[in-house]
């Protein structure tokens, strides 16, 4: 697929991305088969075959939200279909709480259809699934807890209470349910997690640290570092990333002016860092004097070429786009429109049939793990076909 950047109409640019979308993932439909449980596309392995997860995997959501937003992009039935068939699949968990992801697992899913083509069911799947996500908040933290018990890289330092800047993606589906339910409980805990991650995960200039570890008995800091940025005092993109599209949803959900500017400072930061083309190194500081990763992270090894993160990319992109319409901004739509130009480059956008059939090139899950490094993502796809989605509004 070839896009001249700027210079393709709006319209046809549109309908070229939405095209190749289509045919791409009509492709991924027939590698995986029917869900199963365990077929939920999630990248690439080194080999070049599709790599699948398990539901109670982080990102099993996103596949059948990128369904959900061909469906609006195309208004093909055959794709409500398909993502009626995925998001059913994962109804189970509305009673998980194992970890802080359920906002992503079902909302990414549940929310969308809901959203385009809402049944009964949905709105009590999602109300139940807010309130297994609300059962990981603590009054002491005032937070909601990400992860379970781990360790920092340094292979010393224990984290009982760690929360990562992450979970401000989660909060959204709190404030749907508080919406439709009538139940405060939800909104109180979103916004109580927002102010205490505002307060915790921001450095002065409005860098983000990407884990926040918590005292469980009297609810302080006990530290703030990276799980899967380069070092603790870096800034791992995809983490600013977080942090600009989740504030942005806080403010048009709160309507607090405090959220609002957390955002635009978050994003002005994370722009400044940028190539010319828009996208991303994975870590803002990697491998910069004054910066270096601890014990076993593969950071500490790692001494390839500077990796762009695409992920990163749609997910801001996505977010300018929606911090352009909030605070009436051109500038925010302007870059937004720029930098979806870009991922659908021929240098991020894959080949038909290439790529695992994942729409976009060139993502990292974390480096720090030697995990999914310079390869496809499900979630850089599904941020990727919700700019478009906001493009395409924006545009009519």
């Amino acid at each position: 697929m070839s896009l001249k950047a700027q210079n393709k109409p709006k319209n046809d640019f549109l309908k070229e991305c939405t095209e190749f979308a289509v045919a791409q993932t009509e492709k991924m439909l027939q590698l995986i088969g029917e869900p199963n449980g365990r077929n939920y596309p999630r990248t690439m392995n080194e080999q070049g075959k599709l790599v699948t997860t398990g539901m109670y995997d982080w990102t099993p959501g996103f596949f059948p939200g990128s369904l959900w937003y061909l469906y609006e992009l195309t208004g093909d039935p055959k794709w409500k279909t398909e993502a009626r068939k995925w998001t059913v699949s994962l109804e189970r968990l509305k009673t998980f709480t194992g970890h802080h992801d359920l906002g992503f697992m079902m909302y990414c899913s549940y929310g969308n259809a809901e959203r385009l083509a809402s049944e009964p069911s949905y709105k009590d799947i999602l109300v139940e699934s807010a309130g297994s996500l609300a059962s990981r908040f603590s009054e002491r933290t005032r937070t909601i807890k990400s992860w379970n018990y781990r360790k920092a890289w340094n292979g010393t330092t224990e984290w009982f209470y760690p929360v990562i800047i992450d979970n401000m993606m989660n909060l959204e589906m709190l404030f749907y349910a508080s919406r439709v339910s009538g139940d405060n409980r939800y909104r109180n805990v979103a916004v109580t997690h927002a102010e205490s991650t505002l307060k915790n995960h921001f450095r002065k200039d409005f860098t983000t640290y990407h884990v926040v570890n918590y005292d469980t008995l009297s609810g302080k800091v006990l530290n703030q570092a990276t799980c899967q940025g380069y070092s603790d005092n870096s800034t791992w993109s995809r983490g600013q990333a977080w942090a600009i599209y989740g504030y942005t949803m806080v403010y048009r959900e709160t309507g607090n002016k405090k959220f609002l500017s957390a955002a635009e400072k978050a994003v002005k930061v994370f722009l400044k860092q940028l190539p010319e083309d828009l996208i991303p190194a994975w870590d803002f500081n990697a491998g910069k004097k004054g910066y270096m990763p601890e014990g076993e992270s593969y950071a500490a090894q790692y001494a390839g070429e500077e990796l762009r993160d695409v992920s990163a990319a749609a997910i801001t992109c996505s977010a300018l786009f929606e911090l352009g319409e909030l605070t009436g901004k051109k500038k925010y739509v302007k870059t937004a429109v720029k930098m979806l130009h870009s991922l659908a480059s021929p240098a991020y956008m894959a080949p038909i049939g290439g790529n695992a059939c994942f729409l976009l090139e060139h993502s990292v899950g974390s480096l720090p793990h030697r995990s999914e490094i310079d390869k496809p993502l499900v979630y850089a796809d599904y941020y990727f076909l919700e700019a478009l989605c906001r493009y395409k509004r924006l545009a009519q």
